[in-house]
C-alpha cells in the first residue's frame, strides 16, 4: 500500500515537472524542473529496485549533466524578448510539426500488442542472491562488452570532434617555451638581499622580478636600485 502510494506521488510529481520544463519561460527555471524530474525517476526506480539506475540517474544527470546545463544558461547573456519576437512567426510550423508527430504516436500506439506471457515475466521473480548492480555489470561486461565499448569509442570521438570544431587558435595567446625558461639567465630574474632582522622585500619596494623573458637582459637600472636599497637596510639604514 505504501509502495502504490509512493509510486503513484512520485509518478505525479514526475509528469508534472517534465510539462513544467517545456512550459516554463524562464530557462533556469526549465533546469531545475528538469533536476527535480530527475530526482523523482530516481525514487521510481528505488521502488522498481534497481538502485544501480537511481544513483546514476541521481550522480551523472542530476550531479553533472543538470548542472552544467544550469551554469551554461546562467552564464549565457540570453535575450528572452528576441526569442519570444519570433514565436508567432514560426508558430503555423511548430503546430504542423506537432501535429505530424501526434499522428506518428497514434500509429505506434495503435499498433501495439502485449505478449501473453508478459503479465508472467513482469512478476517473475529475480536471483535473490545476487543484487541489481551485480547483475547489470555481469550483463554488460560480459554479454554486451563489444557493444559497451564501441559506444564508449563513438562518445570519445564525438568529444574530439568537439573540441576541434570549437577550438580557435589566437595570435595573441601567451604560450610556454620550454627552451627559453631553461636558457634564461637567474642573474636577470633573482636578486640576492642579505636583509636585516623584521624587513622582507615588500619594505624595499621589491615586489616582482626584474624581467620575466630573456631578451630584456639589459635592463638593469631597477635591479641596481633594489640592490642598493638591501645594502643600506642590512647597515641598519632605511629605506
Amino acid at each position: 500500500m505504501i509502495a502504490a502510494l509512493a509510486f503513484y506521488v512520485f509518478a505525479a510529481i514526475l509528469i508534472g515537472s517534465a510539462a513544467m520544463v517545456v512550459s516554463a519561460r524562464n530557462p533556469v527555471h526549465s533546469v531545475l524542473f528538469l533536476i527535480l524530474a530527475f530526482f523523482n525517476a530516481a525514487a521510481l526506480f528505488l521502488l522498481a529496485g534497481a538502485e544501480f539506475l537511481a544513483m546514476i540517474l541521481v550522480i551523472v544527470y542530476v550531479g553533472a549533466v543538470a548542472v552544467l546545463f544550469l551554469f551554461v544558461v546562467m552564464m549565457l547573456d540570453v535575450d528572452f524578448a528576441a526569442l519570444r519576437g519570433g514565436f508567432q512567426r514560426y508558430l503555423p510550423v511548430g503546430l504542423m510539426v506537432g501535429l505530424v508527430l501526434l499522428i506518428e504516436l497514434g500509429l505506434v500506439l495503435s499498433g501495439w500488442k502485449f505478449l501473453p506471457e508478459a503479465a508472467s515475466i513482469r512478476f517473475a521473480p529475480g536471483v535473490s542472491n545476487v543484487s541489481n548492480t551485480a547483475q547489470l555489470g555481469r550483463l554488460i561486461y560480459t554479454d554486451y562488452v563489444f557493444l559497451f565499448q564501441s559506444a564508449g569509442l563513438v562518445l570519445l570521438v564525438a568529444m574530439i570532434g568537439a573540441i576541434v570544431l570549437t577550438l580557435r587558435d589566437k595570435g595573441d595567446s601567451r604560450r610556454q617555451v620550454i627552451a627559453r625558461q631553461i636558457a634564461r639567465d637567474p642573474n636577470h630574474t633573482m636578486v640576492m638581499m642579505n636583509l636585516a632582522s623584521h624587513v622582507g622585500t615588500k619594505d624595499l619596494g621589491y615586489l616582482r622580478p626584474t624581467e620575466t623573458e630573456p631578451e630584456e637582459a639589459g635592463d638593469m637600472p631597477e635591479q641596481d636600485h633594489h640592490e642598493h636599497a638591501a645594502q643600506d637596510v642590512a647597515r641598519g639604514g632605511h629605506h
